[in-house]
């Protein structure tokens, strides 16, 4: 008889997944759908609370139909949940949504954000925090609802984060993970709520929506009935909270326990991460911006500095070449087929005819530098610069913010893992390791974010004695090729990033003037 699967939930910004893994990491099953938001045009990005928690059930609901269909008497050990992180998810006394969840990607807490910074409070706050304030945390936002949903706010008897209204939804448990916690209102190093970081960000009220801290490696809930039901799980089967979407993916992607190495996420957004073994090891932002997360792990700390788009730029390129398609009248290639074109053209096209500043993201940027107003750009270039070259300055964007992002943290570390949809790109790779002079590693795990959760839920149920016998198990066979960078393209890229970060600097004056000057004459 076989082994029982580990079952894991994922909620991402775009898709919802649900895995079942073996005891040895192994993919048995995999399913997805699309998880559906909102975006109005004052930057808000909002998301159905009750219709991601029916796509949760659906999506788990059709696992485990599939596995009754190729696996008969496959058993569970355990559901881990993860999911996109920042946000606010309120619910009121009763356990119901109270209105739509803001997403991460909800911009319009910028202006609260940029008078927090100002005035010395988003400092304060990181003393603590370690995380710099943007308008994609809970703090920022609660503040923005304070002001534009006071009603809705009132009635909020918690405030949440996705993967905990999942959690709520299949346990009854009310309760965020010491990852998001401690980066949004807590201290990372004591891995508890901070009320300093509530006073200092204006939010002493709001201190009584934040749940009881639960840390998925030592403490799990079991499954309602009712969830059971509309899963088709067993009831009482363990759940655990994982840590957040990027911690998980970090350590599905194998940040830990397979040699010192650091991980560069290159989904809509880019992630770059590095771990901290110790207190010491953290290095702190000069410009108060990334984040400093607690990783499940005792003692161990990671830092992220995240740039707001990354596939973004790539969809935004494969996008006007649809348009074209269209406004010639010829048949549109598919969305995948558009993407292998550019990067089939990337891969051939001259290294560095076209600097681009991948702020693609109508939310501006958040890393290494917070400015909501920070827009894209692509310059340096001339007549001889075709389609293919600006495909692949899109990607060399990619790996100078890459480069910046480390910078801000310590520097890049002794080899880079990546992943993300991007990462299958071989000129990404080739582009990321020649912009940080460093190896490149593929990890051939396709659903890190799943897999990270489901490591969590595999030692919290005794099944590894810790994450670093997981780790070899789980990680260290899926461990690819390292790339090494190449020398030449490693030396144009050293002479072109400090150009490519003056560009950014000197465009700052000119973002806060377009938007005043864009406004449309009034007609009276």
């Amino acid at each position: 008889m076989s082994t029982p699967l580990i079952l894991a939930l994922d909620s991402g910004t775009s898709v919802i997944k649900a895995v079942a893994f073996e005891a040895d990491g192994r993919t048995a099953a995999a399913v997805a759908r699309p998880n559906r938001f909102s975006q109005t045009p004052d930057g808000g990005a909002e998301q159905d609370m009750a219709a991601n928690w029916a796509d949760a059930v659906g999506v788990l609901g059709e696992l485990v139909a599939r596995l009754a269909a190729t696996r008969p008497g496959a058993t569970f050990a355990a559901l881990a949940v993860t999911g996109q992180g920042d946000g606010t998810w309120l619910i009121d006394a009763e356990g119901a949504p109270v209105g739509p969840a803001l997403l991460w990607l909800d911009a319009r807490a910028a202006p609260i954000v940029e008078a927090l910074r100002a005035d010395g409070a988003a400092a304060a706050a990181f003393r603590f925090t370690g995380t710099g304030l943007n308008a994609c945390q809970q703090s920022a936002q609660l503040r923005w609802l304070a002001e534009a949903r006071p009603a809705a706010l009132g009635r909020a008897a918690l405030a949440l984060h996705c993967k905990d209204w999942l959690y709520f939804n299949f346990t009854g448990a009310l309760a965020s993970d010491p990852s998001e916690a401690c980066f949004t209102f807590g201290d990372w190093r004591a891995r508890c709520y901070r009320d300093e970081v509530s006073a200092a960000l204006g939010l002493v009220a709001e201190r009584r929506l934040l749940p009881p801290i639960v840390d998925g490696t030592r403490q799990s809930h079991p499954l309602t009935a009712a969830a059971a039901r509309a899963t088709g799980l067993p009831a009482g089967l363990p759940v655990v909270l994982g840590y957040v979407d990027v911690v998980c993916t970090a350590l599905g992607g194998g940040i830990y326990g397979a040699g010192e190495a650091g991980v560069s996420i290159i989904g809509s957004t880019g992630m770059h991460l590095r771990l901290a073994r110790d207190p010491a090891e953290v290095v702190a932002s000069a410009a108060i911006t990334g984040y400093c997360m607690p990783f499940p792990v005792p003692g161990h700390t990671m830092q992220a500095q995240t740039n707001m788009a990354a596939t973004l730029n790539i969809d935004w390129l494969a996008g006007l070449l649809r348009q074209a398609c269209r406004l010639a009248g010829a048949a549109e290639p598919t969305p995948a087929a558009v993407l292998g074109m550019l990067d089939r053209a990337a891969a051939e096209a001259r290294p560095g005819a076209v600097l681009f500043h991948p702020f693609i993201s109508s939310a501006g940027e958040r890393g290494p530098f917070t400015d909501a107003r920070a827009r894209a750009a692509m310059f340096g270039f001339d007549q001889s610069a075709g389609l293919a070259e600006v495909a692949r300055g899109v990607l060399e964007g990619l790996g100078f913010a890459a480069r910046d992002c480390f910078a801000a943290i310590g520097g890049a570390p002794a080899e880079l893992r990546i992943s993300g949809g991007a990462g299958r790109s071989p000129a990404m790779r080739q582009i990321l390791a020649a912009a940080l002079d460093r190896p490149v590693r593929w990890v051939a795990q396709p659903e890190a974010g799943a897999a990270g959760a489901a490591m969590i839920a595999a030692c919290r149920i005794g099944l590894f004695a810790d994450m670093q016998s997981c780790a070899q198990q789980w990680i260290t066979p899926l461990l690819g090729v390292a790339e090494p960078p190449d020398p030449a393209l490693t030396t144009l890229y050293a002479r072109l990033f400090p150009l490519y970060r003056d560009g950014y600097l000197a465009m700052r004056d000119l973002w806060q003037r377009l938007p005043a000057a864009r406004e449309t004459p009034d007609a009276s």
